[in-house]
């Protein structure tokens, strides 16, 4: 069985109700979730990307990203009370509850929080919404950080490091997959726990921003903190012949090398269902697939209790 890091299902939800639809994890995506052996992932609430590229643009008003925020909170409440099958959860131990219930189980992330603007009060909200894991950015620059598509070098704002030190006091995971290398470094600096970076690939292997370098890797190990593997096929390798979930195994054992595998975890970010250039490297083209990936970290050499470790322990582990 396998959890995942990082699921962008909110996003199909909130386009899919906002439509006039209902039930939409049920009847989309439930199937396909139990056929990979998910028994439990994070939902993360992704507003930031407001332009031509997401549905957004065409839901009026939504004047800001707190505008977007509200409305794809509203839109998970109506949909969880539609999943009896479904528990929202906190902590590993009330995963384990409802496993032994035989429901699925979610946590909840913010990815970005250019909806709070300049008021940390937006965190608590968050947090009291339910969210235990928590992005400073996506890939744009805010007023707490800047995200990996922009400079590199910036770090956080006055603000960003009091963000931080919030989340820390309410108990979120600060995670640094679209931080940028500036903010990064921050971040890590402002540890007294767990760093996670929920979706994010080695630089060593492709050399993206969004990928992380060996040095970042270990800086994860060192605060007790996980690396979720990324589905997505340019995170993956540079030459698409070689976008594949051996590839992606591949990862995995690079990071059990500079880490230790004990940090590796699964953080697939599975976004087939938002149109083209969002596909899964090959054999991984949604969560269905899943077990791919299992097959040639076994056929790498992983034990059985490495590769239990790495579907769903270590995750679990710093959502104790």
């Amino acid at each position: 069985m396998v959890f995942d890091g990082h699921s962008d299902l909110l996003y199909d939800v909130t386009r899919r109700r906002l439509a006039g639809e209902d039930h939409v994890l049920e009847r989309c995506h439930l199937d396909r979730l139990r056929h990979g052996g998910v028994e439990g992932l994070v939902l993360a609430l992704w507003t930031s990307a407001a332009g031509g590229e997401t549905f957004w643009k065409d839901v009026r008003p939504t004047r800001t990203d707190a505008d977007r925020m509200e409305i794809m909170m509203a839109c998970a409440r109506s949909e969880f009370a539609e999943c009896p099958w479904l528990a929202i959860v906190r902590t590993a131990g009330e995963a384990e509850r409802a496993r032994s219930e035989g429901k699925l189980y979610a946590f909840l992330a913010i990815e970005g929080m250019a909806a709070i603007g300049e008021d940390l009060g937006g965190i608590d909200l968050c947090h009291a919404f339910g969210a235990r894991i928590g992005m400073l950015t996506w890939n744009e620059e805010n007023c707490l950080a800047t995200g990996a598509g922009g400079d590199p070098y910036s770090g956080l704002t006055d603000l960003g490091r009091q963000a931080v030190r919030r989340m820390w006091d309410l108990g979120m995971l600060a995670d640094v997959s679209h931080l940028n290398d500036g903010g990064f470094g921050d971040v890590i600096k402002l540890a007294h726990g767990p760093v996670i970076a929920s979706h994010s690939n080695c630089r060593a292997l492709c050399d993206v921003r969004r990928n992380l370098t060996d040095d970042q890797l270990r800086a994860i190990r060192d605060t007790g903190g996980v690396v979720g593997l990324n589905v997505h096929h340019a995170f993956v390798h540079a030459d698409p012949a070689r976008q594949t979930a051996k590839t992606l195994a591949y990862h995995a054992a690079h990071m059990a090398e500079v880490m230790g595998v004990e940090h590796v975890a699964c953080g697939f970010d599975f976004c087939e269902f938002m149109g083209p250039g969002n596909e899964g490297a090959d054999g991984l083209e949604n969560c269905a697939h899943i077990q791919n990936l299992f097959y040639w970290l076994e056929e790498l050499g992983m034990s059985a209790r490495e590769r239990e470790m790495i579907a769903r322990e270590n995750f679990l582990r710093v959502l104790a």
